[in-house]
């Protein structure tokens, strides 16, 4: 018999095959409660179908994931939604027709039925997140990182415990990215916590306190920032050595 895993959240061996490509490989991990941990390595490296086997959005070929010590391999996106679980999505995709205030309470309405419940609870979550100005604005109108705020506060809407943020700093420049570093913080420290997909370093070296690298599906390292920086597998298969100077200098 399998004792429970005492981890907040748990991924033991899974691996994920399309076909003829094995996209995740043996991939094992542990994410700690009220930690920022950061998933990192080269594009096509398998991040985001780690994320959507967490999520339930794909179910594993082989595997379990264990959150809070129960299994919960395979289950669906929406019971995972209701159990606490949220994620983000790399593409951000609004619904254009309306407002970012009714953006932000397509969330709220997973626990709160009534619609002045859900638009209350989206006024509470725009403040959170920089958007408090933008709340009655067409989310079409929105920049590019606004509307990455958006898609941060339809996750956070839902009342997540743990929150699954796919590239929230892609597409930003070195000021938005500075703007949006704290409001992550902030979640974290409101008693959620998150699991980011990054490919802006010195952001994961100044949010993450762990850090987990996947290269061709599989895990090849993983520690703190500082430790993962300086790891000669992490130097041959993403960072270069350039980079990783650069950053160890920081860390």
């Amino acid at each position: 018999m399998i004792e429970p895993d005492p981890a907040f959240l748990s991924v033991h061996s899974v691996s994920k095959r399309f076909g003829g490509l094995l996209a995740v490989s043996e991939a094992s991990f542990t994410v700690k409660e009220g930690s920022i941990t950061g998933l990192i390595g080269p594009n096509g490296a398998g991040k985001t179908t780690l994320f959507a086997i967490v999520s339930g959005f794909e179910k594993p070929t082989s595997g379990r994931v264990l959150w809070r010590g129960e299994e919960i391999t395979g289950r669906p996106p929406h019971r995972l939604a209701q159990d606490g679980i949220a994620r983000t999505f790399q593409i951000v995709q609004p619904f254009a027709g309306l407002s970012v205030r009714e953006n932000i309470a397509v969330g709220a309405f997973l626990r709160h039925r009534r619609r002045a419940d859900a638009l209350a609870v989206a006024e509470q979550v725009a403040e959170r997140v920089g958007l408090s100005a933008e709340l009655d604005k067409p989310a079409a109108a929105l920049t590019v990182a606004g509307r990455k705020r958006v898609e941060l506060a339809k996750a956070l809407a839902t009342q997540p415990k743990l929150l699954l943020l796919d590239e929230v700093l892609a597409g930003l420049n070195p000021s938005e990215v500075r703007d949006i570093v704290p409001v992550v913080r902030a979640i974290r420290d409101g008693g959620i916590t998150v699991f980011m997909i990054e490919h802006v370093m010195q952001a994961v070296m100044n949010l993450c306190e762990a850090v987990h690298v996947l290269a061709q599906g599989r895990i090849i390292a993983g520690g703190t920032p500082a430790e993962v920086v300086r790891d000669p597998a992490v130097i041959e298969a993403y960072l270069g050595h350039g980079a990783a100077t650069r950053l160890a200098s920081h860390a």
